[in-house]
């Protein structure tokens, strides 16, 4: 059997609670930063010491994070369950599972991954379209958990005396060798040192096939084309999937030969409209006119309570990690976020009905009788910042499973949040440091589909093109 150094897995992540331990909640906090900082947590444990059923973290069910196909047992001697192909696209998620190795024996990364993860080639060759197996020439730099073993086999493949060997990293330095990028092929030839990422259970959207995606083409021009996104979608896909994303899908939908681009971004819960480049020189053009302010957008928002009119700020903590934390006090570092309420008028709350089409989830807010749906001019374009802002002026967005449970929290024993209104004063750092690592226990998580978020217009160039979504979600039961 091929010998291979499978030097960590990632444990998924999972439910929150008030009662955590602050280190726990520190550990959770790094497995969920960034994409791109997948090498954090076990990052030298041994690949079958640590199974999907014996998880740190309790499992989390989602639509969104669906993963490989379930079969009737999970009879394999690791816990995993059989694998297949990653098509038909599931319904049930398994958790997160990220695969960390350094090869030993060069050869086609397919048959190198197969035999060292014990998976079948079509698996990995679905893996791979999918988006969701990188290298890098070089190992990245293990956490400060790693064990002095697990750190000796870290400077066996980075000492000099191995890299000098290495004619693919001639004229790079360690820190750009260790830089990572896709596998695209099955056959790239990976050789002896390489290091690799295999997300064994990239996240799943099962709703790009259950939608009609040429309804969804409001426009198309030579330069771009405008969709009305649905909710629970990727626009441009995650770091282990841009097969199942919007442009993908609105590629094929068109008929084209070349893919679409993605100029922007909006949640996977939010619907609306977003605009993609038919070409690599458009979607610069439009990213500049997005850095210079020349791109409006306006959002439909329907809150569980009436917001104020007029401009909202906030700052936001920045740490590119859900949830985001905002306060409305000046703090040293964080992102300035405003948002400007045109409108808010008293609506129905949606119907049980409409609320089971999009999965909308029951968050804890206590009445639902009314709703209010809010025009928002997005002055500033940070992640979640209209969720955030909202649930932290008390009207968190319908259906928003992570911000909702928070504020319902702060409503009832107000102080909870260290960044509030109601904040309190810390003793010292550390104090306040624990506080901040409850309150984010109290939020939930991403939500499974839909939340009251739709970016219903965009334009640019002073008005010259303006495009419209189509109705919410929240409304059509009207229709």
């Amino acid at each position: 059997m091929l010998a291979s150094m499978n030097i960590a897995l990632v444990s998924s992540h999972g439910c929150r609670g008030l009662t955590t331990s602050l280190s726990l909640l520190r550990t959770l906090a790094a497995t969920r930063a960034s994409p791109n900082a997948a090498s954090c947590g076990n990052y030298f444990a041994p690949r079958r010491s640590l199974s999907s059923k014996s998880s740190a973290f309790p499992r989390e069910s989602s639509i969104t994070d669906v993963t490989v196909t379930k079969t009737a047992t999970n009879s394999a001697e690791n816990g995993y369950p059989q694998y297949h192909r990653l098509l038909p696209c599931p319904l049930f998620n398994e958790p997160p599972r990220v695969e960390h190795m350094v090869v030993l024996e060069g050869g086609p990364v397919m048959e190198y991954i197969c035999k060292s993860l014990d998976l079948p080639p079509l698996y990995v060759a679905d893996l791979i379209h999918f988006g969701a197996v990188y290298y890098a020439l070089v190992c990245p730099q293990p956490p400060q958990t790693a064990t002095p073993e697990q750190i000796r086999l870290f400077k066996k493949f980075t000492e000099p005396s191995f890299l000098k060997g290495r004619r693919s990293i001639k004229g790079k330095t360690v820190r750009e060798a260790q830089k990572t990028f896709r596998i695209t092929h099955i056959d790239e030839f990976v050789e002896v040192g390489t290091y690799l990422r295999v997300h064994v259970h990239p996240k799943r959207f099962p709703r790009c096939y259950e939608i009609d995606w040429k309804s969804r083409i409001i426009a198309v021009t030579e330069s771009y084309v405008v969709l009305d996104k649905p909710a629970g979608t990727s626009v441009g896909g995650t770091t282990d999937n841009i097969e199942e994303s919007c442009a993908t899908f609105a590629t094929r939908a068109l008929g084209l030969t070349s893919p679409l681009w993605t100029t922007h971004q909006i949640d996977n819960c939010t619907e609306g409209c977003v605009i993609l480049a038919r070409t690599k020189e458009y979607c610069s053009i439009f990213h500049r006119k997005i850095r210079e302010k020349k791109v409006m957008k306006l959002y439909l928002a329907l809150a569980a309570a009436p917001v104020p009119m007029g401009i909202i700020t906030h700052y936001m903590r920045p740490i590119n990690m859900a949830p985001r934390l905002v306060s409305k006090d000046c703090i040293d570092g964080w992102n300035l976020c405003q948002l400007e309420v045109l409108e808010c008028r008293e609506v129905s709350w949606p119907d049980a009905d409409i609320e089971a089409k999009y999965c909308i989830e029951d968050c804890g807010w206590p009445l639902k009788k009314k709703a209010y749906e809010c025009k928002i001019n997005l002055l500033t374009g940070r992640t979640h910042q209209i969720r955030a802002q909202l649930a932290d002026c008390g009207a968190p967005l319908v259906g928003d499973s992570m911000y909702m449970p928070a504020a319902v929290a702060e409503m009832a024993s107000p102080g909870l949040n260290p960044f509030g209104k109601c904040k309190k004063e810390y003793m010292s750092e550390e104090d306040k440091g624990i506080a901040v690592a409850e309150w984010i226990a109290l939020h939930g998580k991403e939500p499974a589909v839909a939340i009251g978020l739709q970016a219903y217009e965009i334009s640019w160039d002073s008005g010259k093109h303006i495009y419209n979504a189509g109705t919410p979600w929240w409304k059509q039961e009207q229709l």
